[in-house]
C-alpha cells in the first residue's frame, strides 16, 4: 500500500526538502504541497489524506490549531524549528515530531511509524470482517460475536461486555484499544466509560441510551458524534 501524504509548510525551502523526501520514499504518495493551513483546508475537505507533514508556526492558522480540526484518522507528523512546541504537538495526538533541518533518516523513522499503523489497521479490518473476537477472561480465551454485544463498560484496567443473552464477560483490556478495534460508527463511544453497539440501541432518552433498567450516559466529549449518528438515522 501507499500512504497519501500532504505537506503544509510556509517555508519554501523546507517544503521543497520534504517534497523530495516524499517522492523518493516508496510507500508514500504525494497529494499536495501548500504554504498555509488555510490554503490546504478546502482541498483536504474534498479529499482527505492519510498523512499530514505539518509545520507548526504559520501565519493565520498554526499547525497545532489546524491539527485539531482535521479528521481524527489523519496521522500527523509535525515539522518545526522550535523544540518548545513538542509537548503541544503531542497533545493533539501527533504520531511524531521532526526538528528542522530534517535529516532523511529521521524522516524515514517517523513515516515508517505511520506506514506500520496503517498496515496494522488493514490487518485488523480483515479480522473485524469475521464479526467475532477472542478475549481473555479467567485464564481462558472466550469468543464474542460482535452481533451479540449490547454495550461495553470500562472499569479502570478492565472492560465488561454486556451481551444480548444477559451474560457479562470481564477482560483485562483498555477502552482505547477496544474502541480502535471495533467497527465505527456501529460501535460508538458515548462516554469515557461506555461503548455502545448502536444498532442495538432501542430507546434514547435525552442524553441517555436505555437498555432495560440500565441508562448509558452520553457525555459532553462524545455528544457531537453520537448526535451525528442519531441524526443520520432519524426520520422527521
Amino acid at each position: 500500500m501507499k500512504v497519501t501524504t500532504t505537506i503544509i509548510d510556509d517555508e519554501p525551502l523546507a517544503a521543497q526538502l520534504l517534497e523530495s523526501y516524499v517522492r523518493k520514499t516508496p510507500y508514500l504518495e504525494l497529494t499536495g504541497v501548500y504554504n498555509s493551513a488555510v490554503q490546504a483546508m478546502k482541498f483536504l475537505r474534498e479529499k482527505p489524506v492519510q498523512l499530514l507533514l505539518l509545520d507548526i508556526q504559520m501565519p493565520e492558522l498554526s499547525g497545532i490549531e489546524f491539527a485539531r480540526i482535521v479528521p481524527k484518522d489523519t496521522k500527523i507528523i509535525f515539522t518545526t524549528a522550535f523544540s518548545q512546541y513538542a509537548i503541544e504537538g503531542f497533545k493533539v495526538s501527533a504520531i511524531d515530531y521532526l526538528m528542522k533541518p530534517i535529516a532523511y533518516n529521521d524522516f524515514i523513522k517517523a513515516t515508517d511509524k505511520v506506514m506500520k499503523w496503517y498496515e496494522s489497521q488493514m490487518k485488523q479490518e480483515s479480522y473485524r470482517n469475521d464479526r467475532f473476537m477472542f478475549v481473555k477472561s479467567d485464564y481462558k480465551l472466550i469468543r464474542i460475536l460482535l452481533d451479540d454485544i449490547l454495550y461495553i463498560e470500562g472499569l479502570k484496567d478492565y472492560v465488561r461486555f454486556y451481551l444480548k443473552s444477559g451474560e457479562k464477560i470481564m477482560s483485562l483490556m483498555s477502552m482505547k484499544k477496544l474502541e480502535e478495534y471495533l467497527p465505527h460508527p456501529e460501535f460508538l463511544r458515548t462516554h469515557r466509560s461506555y461503548i455502545v453497539h448502536m444498532p442495538e440501541a432501542k430507546i434514547i432518552d435525552r442524553l441517555r441510551i436505555v437498555f432495560g433498567d440500565q441508562y448509558i450516559p452520553i457525555s459532553e466529549n462524545y455528544r457531537e458524534q453520537t448526535q451525528n449518528y442519531m441524526d443520520a438515522h432519524t426520520l422527521s
